[in-house]
């Protein structure tokens, strides 16, 4: 992001011109002269070709004419010239034709401007009758200026030791590092969060054993990976480790937008619904969720979790502000809502103030909804209100879960009992032998919020209770306190009851047909139509078995309390035939 755009800010500076840009001009190498006498000093050139024209003259290296015979110079009453042969016991030496001398080409190549120049630099060296001394002179030993110009030819013609180089190359290197890390931190979060398991631990410190499957997890990978295991924590720098929780919040946000995007994507412009609810969670913070609903482009219908909101109340107002936003942020057009799926609060379902409402004065086709299901569990828990011994029924049911599977001990002695029946009941060829069949479980204990619960939990002491009996017994015989020993005694009591075994079998009936309808309204392809077919199915079926009387019922509870040795009522003593009406349980009336 750039600066000025971000923030603003001015750059210019009392009118002033900014200073012109040097222009790089290329340096062309089929001008190089290759004459020493005749070539200009480096330091003399453009500045910002010295570089350019040095690697020039070093792949033309030293100019080393090879005649026959070289001029000759007087000295005293000798005659000397230049020898060939010093070539290659110098190498770095070249040879001026025009001066008629010799030069070092290394010192030549890196030269500064100074006033005092080497000979051997200058005008060239011509005194041929000291040549060797001369020469080792000017060599010199490591650190002389001719060693020093000679490394610095090596070190400019290796290119792989530049300093640009070597950075862009450990630039490269601490970018795949960092992209490893990455992808050891994102493959983690990602199989956490499709297994839906939490990232952090309670302790995450050094001298932690467990620090949470987020860091567990790396470890592992670490394990089955020796390039991860080269990068990641210990081993990887303290800024860029990757592991932080603002990483993993970051990289969550991530993967939900890329989901909702997706979501956004089927949806395209066709019609959809929304579904809605709020709760509170752990920290006592009130949450809504936002959830779509569709037919995508290939025809299938979708039920999608879409966003998660945090909000501050749940008034009307409120909440369609907050769904506007969500929908308006993904380019879902309010107008293109054709359903509200919400409960049957009075700020959800109210009919000039309610959310509904509010979304119905936008768009008069998003027509609202009270959930099915809600609306289940309110007429089941308000028939249920209306008969006293019903409620009673599950609050013994309830004592009867929370004594029997309130210890482990208690627990165990439950399973291996329910393993004795059910090998009993194979012996005797009651229950037949299968896949998934006579399998060992547990009470369930009844639910406040869904009714559909109850069906669980009274399906679970159909299933075990003669098991729940002997625990019971043999607690009531064995309890290690009093308390508890008159505790078993008395749900002992009420479960032995005929009232009990019938209000048990009676709604094992009742909600058995009542629970299939509260399973198959949650299922994501549903539409009205057969989800009105559906609730006009159970309502026949609860009609016929009001028809049918309690005929079947009572034998069936007759034939258990037969085999528990169960005290019968008499019947007869307890009603009469009401006026005008035949002798069937249907048309009787209590006492």
């Amino acid at each position: 992001m750039l600066l000025n755009s971000q923030f603003n800010v001015d750059t210019s500076i009392n009118d002033e011109q900014p200073p012109p840009k040097i222009q790089r001009v290329e340096f062309d190498d089929t001008i190089l002269v290759r004459e020493p006498g005749l070539r200009f000093p480096i330091w003399e050139h453009p500045v910002n070709q010295h570089d350019e024209i040095r690697r020039a003259y070093i792949k033309a290296g030293p100019y080393q004419p090879n005649y026959p015979e070289f001029p000759r110079s007087k000295f005293g009453i000798q005659y000397r010239r230049f020898q060939s042969s010093w070539f290659s016991k110098f190498p770095w030496l070249e040879y001026s034709p025009q001066k008629d001398a010799a030069l070092c080409f290394p010192c030549f190549i890196f030269e500064k401007k100074i006033a005092n120049r080497c000979t051997l630099t200058g005008e060239g060296f011509i005194n041929w009758k000291v040549v060797f001394d001369a020469f080792s002179m000017h060599v010199g030993g490591l650190n002389s200026p001719h060693s020093n110009a000679v490394n610095y030819c090596d070190d400019l013609m290796n290119v792989d030791r530049h300093i640009d180089k070597v950075m862009n190359a450990q630039s490269s290197e601490d970018i795949q590092k960092n992209r490893l890390r990455l992808m050891a931190t994102i493959e983690s979060i990602r199989w956490l969060t499709l297994q839906g398991c939490a990232l952090r631990g309670h302790d995450e410190s050094i001298d932690s054993k467990n620090h949470g499957n987020f860091i567990e997890l790396i470890k592992f990978e670490r394990k089955l990976d020796g390039n991860i295991a080269d990068v990641v924590l210990e081993k990887a720098p303290k800024n860029a480790k990757y592991t932080s929780p603002l990483i993993q919040k970051e990289i969550l946000h991530i993967f939900g937008n890329k989901v909702r995007n997706k979501i956004r994507e089927e949806v395209g412009d066709a019609k959809f619904c929304i579904l809605v609810d709020e709760a509170k969670n752990a920290s006592n913070r009130e949450q809504m969720v936002i959830i779509l609903r569709y037919v995508d482009v290939q025809g299938f219908l979708r039920v999608r979790f879409f966003h998660i909101v945090h909000i501050k109340d749940t008034t009307a107002l409120t909440l369609k502000k907050e769904i506007s936003d969500v929908l308006t942020r993904y380019n879902l057009d309010i107008h293109n809502m054709r359903g509200q799926g919400y409960d049957g609060a009075s700020n959800m379902r109210g009919a000039w103030n309610g959310l509904q409402a509010l979304f119905l004065n936008d768009c008069p086709y998003a027509y609202y909804i009270h959930c099915f299901v809600h609306r289940l569990q309110l007429a089941l828990v308000a028939a249920a209100e209306t008969e006293s011994s019903i409620w009673l029924f599950f609050s013994k049911l309830t004592s009867v879960v929370t004594l029997v599977d309130a210890s482990p001990k208690r627990h165990t002695e439950l399973q291996s009992a329910q393993a004795i029946e059910i090998e009993h009941m194979l012996d005797t060829g009651e229950h037949e032998t299968g896949r998934g069949a006579n399998q060992i479980g547990t009470l369930h204990r009844p639910g406040t919020t869904r009714w559909s619960s109850n069906f669980d939990s009274i399906c679970s002491l159909v299933d075990m209770f003669t098991a729940t009996i002997k625990v019971l017994e043999i607690m009531f015989e064995k309890g290690s306190s009093n308390s508890i020993r008159r505790e078993a005694k008395g749900v002992l009591l009420a479960m032995k009851s005929f009232e009990f075994i019938f209000i048990l079998h009676l709604m094992h009936r009742i909600i058995g047909i009542t629970n299939l309808l509260c399973r198959a309204l949650q299922h994501k392809s549903l539409d009205i139509i057969n989800a009105m077919d559906l609730v006009s199915t159970t309502k026949a079926l609860l009609h016929t078995l009001r028809e049918e009387g309690f005929d079947p019922l009572m034998m069936h509870v007759k034939s258990v309390c037969t085999q528990y040795d169960f005290d019968m009522p008499d019947m007869s003593a307890r009603y009469k035939i009401a006026p005008g009406h035949t002798c069937q349980h249907k048309d009787v009336l209590r006492v």
